[in-house]
């Protein structure tokens, strides 16, 4: 599946902001303007404008409707939320050349404010994904006790954990030593 830097930026950021959430890990990683702050340069976000409190409010509601999509039990759900989401944030696809990066679509209007722009831009990535019948790549971690998203944009569709080098090692390690005492 083949995405534009800009949809695998904002597919990465979405998930990053999913995975802030006390409903995913059973820890608030976004509690203030600060951690809103750094997420915004951690990700390079473009014209974020000038962040305030009510900023941070709703981005974590945007943060709850973006897992829902993720949560989503078949397509045509994820359709239908992800359709909401972009229809709500009022998408103004516009081509822009910024920061040294070649020509690309935005997709949030000019002035927007950030959790306008991230649903914009995010809703986007995801409408690409859906719509390339790649739906099953938006996932949930495969370990047991883990509840984080990923999207999967490799190219065998092999992702199963949020993180090989945690998740994914951790699950590897304990079925050698399980296949270890057994032979």
């Amino acid at each position: 599946m083949e995405l534009g830097h800009d949809s695998v930026c904002a597919l990465a950021t979405i998930v990053e902001l999913i995975n802030s959430s006390p409903t995913v890990t059973g820890e608030e990683s976004l509690p203030d303007l600060a951690a809103l702050h750094s997420l915004v340069e951690r990700r390079a976000v473009s014209e974020p404008g000038r962040l305030t409190a009510d900023d941070l409010a709703q981005v974590h509601r945007l943060r709850n409707r973006l897992h829902d999509i993720f949560l989503a039990p078949d397509q045509a759900s994820a359709v239908t939320l992800v359709n909401a989401l972009v229809a709500d944030a009022r998408t103004t696809p516009r081509l822009t050349d910024h920061d040294g990066w070649p020509l690309h679509i935005h997709y949030f209007t000019p002035g927007a404010r950030l959790a306008e722009h991230l649903a914009a831009d995010g809703a986007m990535a995801l409408a690409f994904v859906i719509a390339a019948g790649e739906w099953h790549r938006l996932a949930i971690c495969a370990a047991p006790d883990c509840d984080r998203v990923l999207v999967d944009l490799s190219r065998n569709r092999s992702k199963r954990y949020c993180d090989a080098r945690t998740c994914g090692n951790r699950l590897h390690v304990a079925a050698y030593r399980a296949r270890q005492k057994t032979g």
